[in-house]
């Protein structure tokens, strides 16, 4: 046996001996990522590759490089080809780097957008992506009445007590929305929907209006209206929104920025392919 196999059963042995003391083990586990992701590089960088050849690349034996090739393409990030035996990447690989590519072009085309519904209505504008249970904002512009408000860029922000939350909320596929739902929503405010019926009566309505208001449900004295901007599908992949003080954003006023903010979220949406 070399030497390579033998340091690969040991890696297994130990990895063993984690799993019946309940769990894998933080080092073993670590190893195993840094494994995944090196795997993924080698097809990246030679196209195609078999067991073997990976194998050599990490130093391991071929059970251990086939172990992980099997993960990696339950998973959709490696496929094979049956008549050749090696291994390229799969469209994993292109949907992660799709989700990535989104991020980068709603930020680059929201600037101008922003930037214009901030100047007009003197208020704070973000952008908002969904990220897992959570809202956050990766653009923000800022109007002459709110420069002295806080910073939003990079903050993640409850899908329950936000505008641009609801907006996403009331668009995401029904399965993934309910399993949300039926998770504990915090109260921040007394304004807060904590209730998972009344806050789907409230999307049903958002998906009816095209906007989403909120009115110090997550801070109070903040108001904020949302909209959606959509992918060339139709498929809603952010939201735009304005923010401010309840006595700059009244209640009355809300809707008649509902729909400035909607038609900045369709102008968006245009930039980003829909309607094309």
């Amino acid at each position: 046996m070399t030497r390579t196999e033998k340091q690969s059963d040991r890696d297994e042995e130990q990895t063993a001996n984690a799993a019946k003391q309940g769990g894998r083990g933080p080092a073993s586990a670590v190893q195993s990522v840094d494994r995944a992701v090196n795997v993924l590089e080698i097809l990246a960088r030679h196209g195609e590759a078999g067991v073997t050849e990976i194998a050599d690349e990490l130093e391991v034996h071929k059970s251990t490089a086939f172990r992980l090739l099997g993960v990696l393409e339950n998973r959709g990030l490696v496929s094979q080809a049956q008549d050749r035996g090696k291994y390229y990447l799969g469209a994993g690989v292109l949907r992660l780097a799709g989700a990535a590519a989104v991020r980068l072009d709603i930020s680059q085309e929201g600037v101008p957008v922003c930037r214009e519904l901030a100047d007009e209505l003197g208020e704070t504008a973000n952008i908002a992506v969904l990220d897992d249970d959570a809202a956050v904002n990766i653009m923000q512009a800022r109007g002459t009445a709110s420069v002295t408000a806080q910073n939003w860029l990079g903050r993640r922000t409850p899908l329950h007590a936000t505008s641009s939350g609801k907006v996403l909320l009331a668009y995401m596929p029904p399965t993934l929305r309910e399993g949300l739902l039926a998770r504990p929503l915090p109260r921040f405010t007394q304004r807060t929907v904590t209730s998972a019926a009344m806050l789907r009566g409230e999307l049903e309505t958002v998906v009816e209006q095209g906007y989403s208001l909120t009115v110090e449900e997550l801070e109070i004295g903040l108001a904020a209206v949302a909209a959606p901007i959509r992918a060339h599908d139709g498929k809603v992949i952010a939201a735009i929104s304005v923010s401010g003080p309840v006595y700059r954003l009244s209640e009355d006023r809300l809707p008649e920025l509902g729909k400035r903010v909607e038609e900045a979220a369709s102008e968006l949406s245009r930039r980003m392919g829909h309607g094309f």
